[in-house]
């Protein structure tokens, strides 16, 4: 299928080629304005849109965010835009563009998929590359605004965005244009992981439609992302393992005579317009260094391993909203749990907040209630003050009565009942 954006203007593909020319990016001259496209859509919506429309919709919310919490904020609703973007281009290719259906093999499975594995490796579709170059744009924004604010959204975000941009930038060569909409349908969690995050920010913390968006959550972040994710990489190192085993790859890459073409800007602008002459176009980069193949697999387990770790405190934050049995909220005493930063500063960029340490907002009892100092609830204290003044303690009914006897001889008395006071009667001469 042919990109259905117009090509490139000639002064940019000319003003592309040197580069793409040298790092072997062969295809990237004819999609640089929709990775630069994307990149400003992403842009203006995190400095325009968001704040125009966020201080229309949530009045009482969004202009009371601190300046970090609001570019947070900003930044979940970019997320949320690209993933609906992103899941409509790459289902649309997984399920109408019939040059890529044409590298799956009749049936795709057994003795046919295996014939087909340099279509899945090295061709090219136009549509494909609006898929890629519309995630590189992402990709390239994402990684722009994390490593300038690291103390926000943590390395770890910085090493998914690194990933992130080396495995969708060098498939321009070409290569696996055809994993790349199964690799982006990883974002079909990305709108309920943004839309709990905004449940908290929203005070809908715990409430009916947290629940249910949760549950979206929970079953697609582990259904794509893991299952999905882990599978298709497989079948992917599956297909790479026959560059090795075919001669196709090398550490030292060996190109025969002539195989090694580039294309003038005229040249790649008329392919740009031909469906069929493009499927065709690049085969000549059958021959991929060995080092790629290292990078995608480095990459790939870095994602996987993050979505891992991610996946299992996802399921700790979001039961920290609810009551048991299935939630952890309030358990215990004087129980201390693991639940999302209530402060403005301390959000994560994963939607879900980073734990951090906060008392149970439902204390079941001003006895179990932590100190202003934190050391010990206000029951233990009350104990050992009188076990110090050597005094008695009586319960009448709902009223607790202390005596005790100053290191003067005064006599002392102290009341305390349900309504969470105290009363200390005068000193008795």
């Amino acid at each position: 299928m042919l990109d259905p954006l117009p090509p490139p203007p000639a002064f940019l593909v000319s003003l592309t080629k040197p580069l793409a020319d040298r790092l072997n990016l062969h295809t990237l001259p004819l999609h640089i304005h929709e990775v630069l496209l994307a990149a400003f859509i992403y842009t203006f919506i995190c400095t325009i849109v968001s704040p125009v429309l966020s201080a229309r919709l949530c009045p009482q919310t969004y202009p009371r965010l601190s300046r970090r919490a609001r570019l947070n904020w900003d930044v979940h609703v970019v997320s949320f835009a690209q993933a609906c973007i992103i899941n409509g281009l790459s289902l649309y290719a997984i399920w109408f563009d019939e040059e890529r259906k044409s590298w799956r093999g009749v049936g795709a499975k057994g003795q046919e998929w295996n014939d087909a594995w340099e279509g899945r490796l090295w061709g090219y579709y136009g549509f494909g590359g609006l898929c890629q170059s519309f995630a590189l744009g992402y990709f390239l924004w994402d990684l722009c605004v994390c490593a300038s604010h690291v103390s926000i959204f943590g390395w770890g975000m910085v090493a998914h965005a690194v990933s992130a941009v080396a495995v969708f930038g060098l498939g321009y060569r070409p290569f696996i244009y055809f994993s790349a909409p199964i690799f982006l349908l990883y974002e079909l969690s990305s709108p309920f992981l943004n839309i709990h995050w905004f449940c908290d920010k929203l005070h809908l913390t715990g409430s009916i439609y947290q629940a249910i968006n949760g549950v979206f959550l929970v079953l697609t972040f582990f259904s794509c992302r893991l299952v999905w994710g882990i599978y298709s990489s497989t079948w992917v190192f599956h297909d790479m393992f026959h560059l090795v085993r075919t001669g196709h790859s090398d550490f030292v890459l060996r190109v025969p005579s002539g195989q090694l073409k580039t294309y003038s800007t005229e040249e790649l602008l008329r392919i740009a317009r031909d469906r069929e002459g493009q499927t065709t176009a690049f085969n000549y980069e059958q021959y991929t260094p060995l080092w790629i193949p290292i990078v995608y697999f480095v990459s790939n387990l870095v994602l996987n391993s993050l979505n891992l770790f991610w996946f299992s405190k996802m399921i700790q934050t979001i039961r920290t909203r609810f009551e048991p049995p299935w939630g952890t909220k309030g358990v215990g005493p004087d129980k201390v749990h693991y639940q999302p930063v209530a402060s403005e500063d301390e959000d994560s960029d994963l939607g879900i907040g980073e734990p951090g340490k906060v008392k149970d907002r439902d204390m079941p009892d001003a006895d179990e209630a932590k100190t202003p100092a934190g050391k010990g609830s206000i029951k233990d204290a009350r104990e050992r003050a009188e076990h110090a003044l050597n005094g008695s303690t009586e319960t009448l009914g709902d009223t607790r009565v202390a005596k005790g006897v100053n290191e003067d001889g005064g006599a002392t008395v102290e009341v305390s009942g349900t309504a969470r006071k105290s009363a200390r009667s005068r000193r008795k001469g």
